[in-house]
């Protein structure tokens, strides 16, 4: 029920049905800046496909620097399997690439946000899938947040049912999706070690004498320093990524196309998929090879974890005009001069290559191996960032590099343990074939991860056609269930380690997580009751001491126990208390103007409230936040719209006793309320009301006088908020009781409890200077 209040000169308050007009232009406008589907014009799109040449293709587009050499690493027995790679090759990148991806999976982006988490959060919104049960029916009310309705018959229906069902499934869904995030952060470790060490090893074609041990060194100086840089953020060299980005597709296509012409033009009926039926046919060797041939399908992750930077229109133009027919210029042009250079096989790239510009292109290919790099090393921090806000990773420093780009971030931790993975992969390898398998099991678990998520967005967001549906399961199957079997062939060479990295980090993942939810779990299991708060009086038995206290919790209802552990161990509290939860919900971002949800617990003499902060996945509690102030505006507004329902009640029951509107009204203002406000400007201030029995209200309050109200509670908050902000923390140590299981003392005694001791605490994560924090310890048995 939405209604407007308006005050007259003489104080009348009239209810009024219509929304205040000024209010929806300024909502118009903040859902035009947080949307998404903007249009914007031909020449910014051709812009923006320019630019993504380089961030978002860059790992697509490095690979021919190692396809073949990875297919064939014994040599070419005979022309015909050249065929028959390259119609493997062109189908592969028409199928994956071209139609799961950049057709079909851009789309499925949330908010701009791509990777394996963003289908899960696009998921959460019109599933109930939270593992963590701390939603609040508010939450779906703000302007991020799109849940449909459906039909209680309909197909659509059934299937929201049978996933909400049980708790089953909705962790094997998660795990699901661990394992695909999992994967793309070893897909993180794998593409520089490879793109790099691919790249600079063509110097031997021009040094024959030059040993692998040189190469892999050089390889190695240039990963320390690609990583030494990242503090320093993307965006500050991202204007390089472009015209490196386009002089390499233009390079690379060019030469495929010359060697077309000038060897063997036979390969162009490759492009008939009768040739990968006969290359099938050859036997085992072929189906082993698969392994080397996929790899041209690696980076399409990447694309889809990147489709945060620019608009889906422009990343499917630059790879419908400019990508994809490269690369496939590239790999006819390589098959063409393999067909009369079998024996060049090792180093097709180079060797390809017309002399007279081979220098030019060892320098374009090396800096794109590095533009290749950072695009899949900025996409894991994304990656991360969202698993960490959604409750799935320890808690690690998160830097912005970018005052004007939110999404440039840059996690140091990270950082370092990934520069000393690479260079461990690098270096123990030392053989792009091996690194090239254990490329391959990474970035096909990935694929078929967000296949399987697809089908149920597919059918529950977009809702569309069963029959699509099962095209494109089939359609993506067929191909990444095939290359998988292959891969499984080559778990001993090199195969086993994503395996191994992907396996730490599922434990951890889901550890952190089942540590979490514990805790939560036994948060509101011992949370304390409202009638020993009250019996304890205004002053809580305690001395009110001058202050504010913020005592953090998880719980969005309820009194913590931390509370009841701190009154009863100190003999004083603040004269203002304020419970405050963090949580992050499962969207992209939650605008400013609905982040904050205040709420008056117990009677009004205790000075008790609540304060619900919610956050999106990619909002980030930065210093420069303020978010003392914030909460204590929040906090005022509160107070002034009591004060002024207070005068106004007696009003609206004279105006309209029978008004449903005013009957409402009075029924809220007597109830628990919850307020969600901006000051739109000095006069005007929007409320949004909801109580705890699901009923909300949206009221408008416009003053013809800007006078400031005055209050003896007024007062009292200013001259709280002057005697200073106390942030009290939960220390809380939780283990596991005698009687529970082997999983999960492991679980939470060991592994939670040596990454809580590991990780960044609380304080910091929210900027809390020492002199202001009071941490409360507390054990719990779970």
């Amino acid at each position: 029920m939405a209604s407007e209040v308006e005050c007259d000169k003489g104080g009348m308050w009239i209810l009024d049905q219509k929304l205040d007009q000024s209010m929806d232009e300024e909502a118009g406008k903040l859902r035009n800046v947080l949307s998404t589907e903007k249009k914007p014009s031909t020449l910014l799109l051709l812009q923006f496909a320019f630019q993504s040449l380089g961030i978002v293709f860059g790992d697509i587009g490095t690979s021919p620097l190692y396809v073949f050499h990875n297919t064939f690493p014994k040599g070419i027995d005979d022309p015909e399997d050249i065929i028959g790679a390259l119609s493997l090759i062109i189908y592969s990148l028409t199928i994956i690439p071209l139609i799961k991806y950049v057709l079909v999976v851009l789309r499925a982006n949330d908010n701009g946000q791509g990777g394996t988490f963003a289908l899960y959060s696009l998921l959460c919104r019109h599933v109930k899938l939270n593992t963590i049960p701390n939603q609040h029916q508010t939450d779906e009310d703000i302007t991020m947040y799109n849940r449909q309705a459906y039909d209680e018959n309909s197909l659509a229906s059934k299937i929201k049912r049978w996933m909400e069902a049980d708790a089953y499934k909705k962790r094997t869904l998660l795990i699901l999706v661990l394992i695909g995030t999992c994967m793309t952060i070893g897909d993180g470790i794998f593409t520089p070690a490879i793109s790099v060490l691919s790249a600079v090893g063509g110097i031997k074609v021009d040094h024959p004498m030059m040993t692998n041990d040189l190469a892999t060194l050089a390889a190695v100086i240039i990963l320390v320093g690609l990583f030494t840089m990242q503090h320093y953020g993307a965006d500050r060299v991202a204007w390089l990524f472009a015209p490196i980005g386009f002089l390499w597709f233009l390079s690379i296509g060019s030469v495929g196309a010359l060697n077309i012409w000038k060897h063997d033009h036979s390969v162009l009926k490759a492009f008939s998929p009768l040739y990968i039926i006969r290359y099938f046919k050859r036997g085992r060797k072929s189906w082993v090879s698969l392994g080397g041939i996929m790899l041209s399908i690696t980076g399409t992750e990447a694309l889809f974890a990147n489709v945060y930077n620019f608009p889906v229109l422009s990343i499917q133009i630059a790879f419908t005009c400019m990508v994809f027919p490269c690369l496939l210029l590239a790999y006819t042009g390589q098959a063409a001069y393999l067909m009369e250079n079998k024996d060049h096989v090792v180093d097709i790239f180079y060797r390809s290559i017309p002399e007279k510009i081979y220098w030019p292109m060892f320098i374009i290919s090396s800096t794109a191996a590095v533009v290749a790099s950072q695009a899949i090393i900025s996409a894991t921090f994304s990656i991360i960032n969202q698993a960490l806000a959604l409750g799935c990773f320890p808690r690690v420093k998160v830097v912005h590099t970018s005052r004007k780009f939110l999404s440039h971030i840059y996690i140091p931790d990270i950082n370092w343990l990934f520069m000393i993975l690479v260079i461990a992969v690098t270096v123990g390898f030392n053989n792009q074939i091996h690194i090239g398998n254990a490329y391959g099991t990474a970035v096909l678990l990935v694929m078929l991860v967000t296949t399987f998520l697809m089908i149920p967005i597919m059918l529950l967001v977009w809702r569309s056609h069963w029959i699509l549906i099962i095209i494109f399961a089939s359609l993506s199957l067929l191909v990444e269930v095939t290359y998988f079997s292959s891969v499984l062939l080559k778990i001993g060479q090199g195969g086993w380690l994503p395996l191994v990295i992907s396996s730490i980090l599922l434990i951890v993942m889901f550890a952190w997580h089942y540590g979490t939810l514990k805790r939560y779990e036994h948060e509101m299991h011992s949370k304390v009751s409202m009638a020993w708060i009250v019996s304890l009086g205004p002053s809580l038995g305690l001395v009110r001491v001058p202050g504010i206290g913020l005592v953090y919790t998880e719980l969005t209802k309820g009194v913590p126990h931390i509370f009841s552990h701190l009154v009863t161990n100190l003999p004083a509290i603040h004269s203002v208390v304020v419970f405050v939860c963090v949580k992050y919900l499962s969207v992209y971002i939650v605008p400013m103007e609905e982040r904050f949800l205040i709420k008056r617990i117990g009677p009004k003499s205790f000075r008790m409230f609540r304060c619900i902060v919610r956050y999106g996945y990619k909002d980030i509690h930065n210093k420069g936040d303020n978010f003392e102030n914030m909460l204590f505006d929040r906090l005022m507004g509160l107070v002034q719209l009591e004060l002024m329902m207070e005068g106004s009640i007696s009003s609206l029951e004279s105006y309209d006793s029978n008004s449903q509107h005013s009957e409402e009204l009075i029924e809220h203002s007597n109830g628990n309320l919850e307020l969600d406000f901006v000051m739109m400007n000095k006069r005007k201030m929007k409320l949004t009301m909801s109580v705890d029995d699901g009923l909300s209200s949206d009221m408008i309050v416009s003053a013809e006088s800007t006078t400031e109200m005055e209050g003896s509670e007024l007062e009292f908050m200013k001259r709280n908020w002057a005697a200073g902000v106390v942030h009290i923390l939960g220390n809380t140590i939780i283990k596991t009781k005698r009687d529970s299981s082997i999983f999960k003392k492991v679980t939470v005694n060991y592994i939670y409890g040596f990454l809580r001791k590991i990780c960044r605490e609380h304080s910091v994560i929210f900027h809390v200077p020492h002199e202001s924090l009071l941490n409360v310890g507390q054990m719990f048995y779970v």
